[in-house]
């Protein structure tokens, strides 16, 4: 059960990360952060076809860092900033285990140099 869950964790984790990866991506993420917005208009901001905005979009949707809702004709994406507060919080715990690790390089490089004095 336990495996379970952190597979899944680890899971969510590689798509978040993965579609962060992406410049046009993290940049679409930004603009639905802000405030709603239907695809379109949001490929009107990029020199590529609407279809390879919805790709993104897409990626984006499926990684858990946006959602989208149908109003008439148009797609209206919004970002959830729940979700990358959490993807936040994983990067701070990895820093955090690795701040411990050179804490204790630094304790035995001390240890040494004093111990040679």
């Amino acid at each position: 059960m336990q495996d379970d869950m952190l597979r899944s964790d680890e899971d969510r984790a590689d798509a978040w990360f993965q579609a962060l990866s992406d410049r046009t991506r993290r940049d679409i993420l930004r603009r639905v952060l802000t405030h709603e917005e239907s695809v379109s208009s949001l490929a009107r901001n990029y020199s590529m076809s609407l279809t390879a905005v919805q790709k993104h979009v897409l990626v984006l949707e499926r990684a858990g860092l946006i959602s989208r809702r149908r109003r008439g004709r148009e797609s209206l994406a919004r970002g959830d900033a729940g979700i990358l507060r959490t993807a936040s919080e994983l990067l701070t715990e990895l820093e955090s285990g690795r701040r411990e690790h050179i804490a204790r390089i630094d304790e035995l490089l001390d240890e040494e140099h004093d111990q040679k004095e």
